[in-house]
């Protein structure tokens, strides 16, 4: 076998050219049956507690990190790179020294910005709280002075009055990043910032009891039903969740994909580039043979490393010999990515990039809305966007999730092999294969039965009411087999709301609506793969829902469970007195025997507990 290596950094920056391929030395060691097992064994030989009937790994206890991986050798500028062995493909360029991101220092004094915790302090990043920053509570998320993780949060939704604006519109979304993110930070001892939770992705993290799609003409069933309110009296829940058609292995279309690994100095910490090759190898080991592989590396300089081919061998091989080293051109990799994609294009297929980093972009293009406008162009032309992000202390979320919406992909972050293999193994053909695009829901209240009303989540995919039948206007995709699940709290007609009386009669929301035993209508727009104009689906929510309203159990239970888990950490007012106990009393209403439920069940003990340390260190 021949592999590839790259050019010194001036090379690739003056020329332009891909690396060139270089023979093997002679008498090199091979890995004798490399597989993804033996690129995961540094994780697998930790212990993970729960398994399935095929012996393989679900959620359990927390993983031990594998050894870190040798430094890269130094060299000096310019200098030319030493030839990569038959053991490592080597990046080489400008070495950049990142911060010991677990390193803190003992304090005399605690000032306005500092929390003090078990004898060390740890500066408060305010930047990284979003725009939420102000309603925190001070010292609730704590975090080593070096770090530079980012999001993008958006406020919770404010609640709307029926007669004012008595139209939803959203777009579907099927990410679940910001789910596995919180729980890396919870299992690390550390609340989450409010900016990196987004409640849908909490919520469509999990599965629910909805029916499947007889026949792909339509592609999804709608499920609509209505419970109490655990956390208010006189609202109720109306949950509105869609399920995708299934798609066999064997029936999904061939696959061009490009895997684009970030191999920057920032990725050299055990769950980056170590938990990268481990995911990509489990992706790999599930392509048939009419799919085709190519990977493409970045650090100074980006460079393709494996042309493609539909051999798993050559991609295990080349994925377990990836080191890090070098500063991060991130710009550049994504455009010799999407050009090495066009390159492989396949009519009918699935065409993709799929992008592992810890999103710290520092060289190049940085700018978020200018990757943005990238990844729409190529979305355009046939080649979408799949986004995995690694690691701590530089993760850049607020750049990942966005693109990955922006390039029709989606978005999930791996704190390790058991999600990697739930997103890239599990749910292979809800991550690659799109059954529809531009998938908007747009609900109407009928203002004879609700008030008020406010959605629970989805803050930054609120649509314009005029976007909803306007086919330019980007919306979600959903993959093969996805479910989407979205609640609204709703006030019934005659009910005590959230919203104040107003003083002048010409001022006050009074609105009556004709009793035609329809509480709202549901309309739902979509495009099937390859069509320019949507579809459009409409069904009335009954009005009887309100009157056959049930404390909740069971599936609708557990998804409320997850959103007052979500919004709580959130600091949602309207959840009043609502708890992480009485969440996960909730919860106790559904099956929780599935392991990702029972692990759920185990997040709301760790955030009660990390609140409660909190509330104490504030009182002393």
């Amino acid at each position: 076998m021949r592999f590839l290596t790259l050019l010194p950094l001036a090379a690739l920056v003056l020329t332009g050219i891909a690396p060139a391929p270089m023979a093997a030395q002679p008498g090199a060691r091979r890995p004798a049956a490399l597989d993804a097992e033996a690129i995961c064994r540094p994780f697998l030989d930790a212990s993970f507690g729960d398994s399935d009937s095929r012996g393989r790994y679900g959620p359990a206890r927390a993983l031990a990190p594998p050894p870190p991986p040798p430094p890269p050798s130094p060299q000096q500028p310019g200098a030319p790179a030493e030839a990569a062995t038959d053991s490592e493909v080597v990046v080489t360029g400008r070495r950049i020294a990142e911060p010991n991101l677990t390193a803190v220092s003992p304090v005399t004094v605690v000032n306005s910005q500092e929390v003090q915790l078990r004898g060390t302090v740890r500066t408060q990043n305010l930047m990284n709280s979003g725009p939420q920053a102000s309603a925190q509570a001070p010292g609730s998320y704590v975090r080593d002075p070096a770090n530079r993780e980012r999001y993008a949060g958006k406020e919770v939704a404010a609640v709307q009055a029926v007669a004012e604006a008595p139209v939803s519109t959203f777009a579907v979304d099927v990410d679940t990043g910001s789910y596995a993110n919180v729980r890396r930070m919870l299992n690390a001892g550390e609340m989450p910032p409010q900016a990196a939770i987004r409640t849908e992705e909490m919520l469509n993290y999990f599965r629910y009891d909805y029916s499947a799609p007889r026949d792909r003409s339509r592609p999804f069933t709608i499920t609509t039903d209505m419970t109490t309110t655990p956390w208010h009296p006189t609202t109720r829940l109306l949950r509105v969740g869609l399920r995708g058609y299934d798609v066999a292995r064997s029936e999904r279309p061939a696959a061009n994909l490009v895997f684009l690994v970030d191999v920057s100095g920032s990725m050299e910490e055990p769950n980056k580039l170590p938990l990268v090759k481990c995911s990509l190898a489990l992706l790999a080991e599930r392509l048939s043979p009419r799919d085709r592989v190519s990977i493409v590396v970045y650090a100074g300089a980006a460079g393709r490393v494996l042309e493609p081919t539909s051999d798993k061998r050559r991609v295990l091989d080349v994925l377990a010999r990836l080191r890090a080293g070098g500063s991060t051109a991130g710009a550049q990799g994504i455009q010799l990515a999407y050009e090495t994609a066009r390159a492989g294009m396949i009519e009918g297929g699935i065409n993709r990039v799929v992008l592992a980093t810890d999103g710290d972009f520092n060289v190049g293009v940085t700018n978020d809305q200018a990757l943005i406008d990238m990844v729409e162009r190529e979305r355009a032309a046939g080649t979408t966007l799949t986004t995995l992000g690694y690691g701590t202390g530089t993760y850049n979320e607020a750049m990942m999730e966005q693109i990955a919406d922006h390039g029709n992909g989606n978005y999930a972050y791996i704190d390790g092999p058991r999600e990697a293999q739930k997103v890239l193994d599990q749910e292979l053909a809800s991550t690659l294969f799109t059954i529809a695009g531009d998938v908007k829901i747009q609900v109407e209240f009928n203002p004879a039965y609700v008030s008020e009303y406010r959605l629970i989540g989805y803050e930054n995919r609120a649509l314009a009411e005029q976007d909803f039948d306007n086919d330019a206007v980007d919306a979600g995709d959903i993959g093969a087999g996805h479910q989407v699940t979205a609640l609204y709290e709703i006030v019934p007609a005659g009910s005590r709301g959230w919203l104040p009386g107003r003083r002048y009669p010409a001022n006050r929301r009074e609105a009556s609506g004709m009793g035609n035993d329809e509480l709202a209508w549901l309309r739902l727009r979509y495009k099937l793969p390859g069509e320019n104009q949507s579809r459009l689906i409409e069904r009335p929510v009954p009005a009887g829902l309100v009157r056959s309203a049930r404390a909740p159990a069971g599936d609708t239970a557990f998804a409320a469970a997850v959103a007052a888990y979500s919004q709580r950490l959130r600091g949602d007012p309207l959840l009043a007195n609502f708890s992480f106990a009485d969440a996960r009393r909730l919860a106790a209403r559904a099956d929780t025997r599935d392991p990702w439920r029972r692990e759920f069940v185990g997040l709301t003990e760790a955030a009660e507990r990390l609140t409660s340390e909190r509330a104490g260190g504030a009182g002393r």
